[in-house]
């Protein structure tokens, strides 16, 4: 924390308090969720009401990083769309057993990285409609419903914001050492066991960003999921 502090102040890059107020509540944060985990962990309906509240946490967190504060259940619908479906595979199938010691690390990995997948799609997609706004003018007045307008235009956001994950599948034991995998190691579980945690989560947040980043891109191209002064000047 010294020295993030340090170089923000060297750098000038104004960032010293954030990074002690985040230190902070990161050791806070820790300290209480290791309490609470201890009991959540041997209760599986523990374990579930705290997955929920993982999720709530990461759609108003994404809400607020994208302007769509007001919009939140929209956030909440694109984030379910990719976590649920990929929970029941998992958990259903029988791949991990429906256990508080399962349910709270797996469900807590993949809500966390759809919320990141979220995040940058929406970002991009409206920084994408703001900076081109002459073209979306341009594709209604030839007639083009708003829709497929708005769609042409955020199409590569969408793309990009799932690359970075892609990026750390393809590389995956080459440049880094997941948390999972290290996790289930220092548990101790074998490497093969380990491997095969790290592969079902890697696998799981693909999907999950995937489906989560195709709903949003339809929830803005109908304007439902759209900050306040987009929704203002993209009207049809």
């Amino acid at each position: 924390m010294v020295l993030s502090v340090a170089v923000s102040v060297v750098a000038k890059l104004g960032l010293s308090r954030q990074v002690v107020v985040a230190c902070a509540r990161a050791v806070l944060q820790l300290a209480a969720v290791s309490l609470i985990i201890t009991a959540t962990l041997s209760h599986i309906g523990l374990a579930a009401l705290f997955g929920v509240v993982m999720f709530i946490v990461a759609v108003f967190t994404t809400a607020k990083r994208c302007g769509v504060q007001d919009r939140w259940w929209w956030a909440a619908a694109a984030m379910a769309a990719g976590v649920l479906p990929v929970l029941l595979i998992v958990f259903l199938s029988g791949t991990a057993p429906l256990t508080g010691a399962a349910l709270v690390p797996i469900a807590g990995i993949i809500i966390g990285n759809t919320m990141t997948g979220h995040t940058l799609a929406c970002r991009k997609a409206f920084d994408e409609l703001t900076s081109r706004i002459g073209e979306y003018e341009a594709g209604l007045a030839i007639g083009l419903e708003r829709p497929l307008v708005i769609e042409a235009i955020i199409d590569r956001s969408r793309v990009e914001a799932v690359i970075p994950n892609l990026d750390s599948t393809r590389t995956v034991g080459l440049v880094t050492l997941p948390g999972a995998f290290v996790g289930v190691l220092l548990g101790g579980g074998t490497p093969l066991e380990a491997g095969a945690a790290q592969v079902l989560v890697l696998f799981g947040i693909v999907a999950a960003q995937f489906v989560t980043v195709t709903v949003a891109g339809r929830l803005i191209a109908s304007a439902r999921l759209l900050p306040p002064n987009l929704r203002a000047r993209l009207r049809p």
